[in-house]
């Protein structure tokens, strides 16, 4: 299929898209309006975790690790904020345990050149096993990230609502994706990681630094890992318990996938999941539908098995990820 009949095909969904939220809006403005919202609410975190396994695979390093990930940084974010009375301080630690468990990811998979399934398995049972094990109750926050209107953009029908009325996380983390699309795709950085992802002894040979690129990608996907756990507690929910990633990082996975390993096709398919889950909770809201909740809770995994079931065999990542580099020697 030629890239022009691609490019048509994305403009036509993309105008069906527009008719039916105009439809939508007409009819209802206000549930329109909530879906919507909700939608992105649902969704950003798990593009937020998509956009790890993106910058780790893109650079040949599989990051299954990434639910670990989320659960470390929620935890010290959560508690870290608790203890101070600071969300500044929670945010800093929830960032700073991410960026951890990424140079963890890094040294097991780069410099051991362990298995890097396994690799992200320790780093999951690793973070379930110490927050569960140092998780205590009767801790709350002092309060939770506000929401900002941007002043003229808040006003605009329909967007304004949605994109312009959200916390300083959310407008960080969708300002991340669109730098990280076109970094990835319009910069020297992203050609490196592009080309480490799919033949990196041919980048190595070109003068590239393929260990150090490496390091730096997955720990900055760490990072950002840590910031979207950030989100999850000290923007969004407010509290912690065990378990708390609830298979985020695992539906993550899914995502990258379905978008290909593209940030921009990566949230518009968590946009896509976190629709599903909000369009559910208003069709019951509404009492148009009566849906026992355990079902709404199970949507996420039961759209990452569809996605899965349909993707298999069409899509392809980066051709050395999973695959440990050994330097050639002279």
């Amino acid at each position: 299929m030629t890239k022009s009949v691609m490019r048509s095909k994305k403009t036509i969904y993309l105008y069906l898209v527009i008719l039916a939220i105009a439809i939508a809006y007409t009819i209802n403005s206000v549930s329109t309006v909530a879906v919507a919202a909700s939608s992105i609410t649902f969704g950003l975190p798990l593009a937020m975790a998509a956009m790890v396994g993106i910058m780790c695979e893109r650079t040949g390093v599989v990051n299954i690790g990434i639910e670990g990930t989320l659960l470390t940084s929620s935890f010290f974010g959560f508690f870290v904020a608790a203890l101070s009375q600071n969300l500044i301080w929670g945010l800093i630690a929830a960032i700073a345990s991410g960026a951890a468990t990424g140079l963890l990811l890094a040294l097991l998979t780069v410099s051991w050149k362990m298995d890097q399934i396994i690799a992200g398995t320790i780093v999951n049972i690793l973070a379930t096993g110490l927050t569960s094990f140092f998780y205590k109750q009767g801790y709350s926050l002092p309060a939770i990230f506000p929401r900002w209107s941007i002043p003229g953009l808040a006003e605009i029908p329909f967007l304004g609502r949605v994109l312009f009325q959200s916390g300083p996380i959310t407008y960080f983390g969708l300002i991340f994706i669109l730098v990280l699309y076109f970094a990835i795709y319009h910069t020297p950085w992203g050609l490196r990681t592009r080309a480490i992802g799919e033949h990196p002894s041919s980048a190595d040979t070109s003068g590239i630094s393929v260990l150090r690129i490496k390091y730096t990608n997955v720990v900055i996907a760490g990072a950002f890992g840590g910031l979207t756990g950030a989100y999850l507690t000290l923007e969004l929910v407010g509290s912690f318990d065990r378990g708390f990633s609830a298979g985020k990082g695992f539906t993550a996975l899914a995502i990258m996938i379905f978008g290909r390993w593209n940030p921009i096709g990566a949230l518009l398919a968590a946009v896509f999941f976190g629709f599903a889950q909000a369009l559910a909770n208003q069709l019951m809201i509404d009492g148009l539908v009566n849906i026992p909740g355990p079902f709404i809770n199970m949507l996420p995994y039961v759209l990452t098995i569809v996605v899965l079931a349909f993707s298999a065999g069409k899509v392809r990542g980066p051709a050395a990820a999973g695959q440990p580099y050994e330097r050639e020697k002279a």
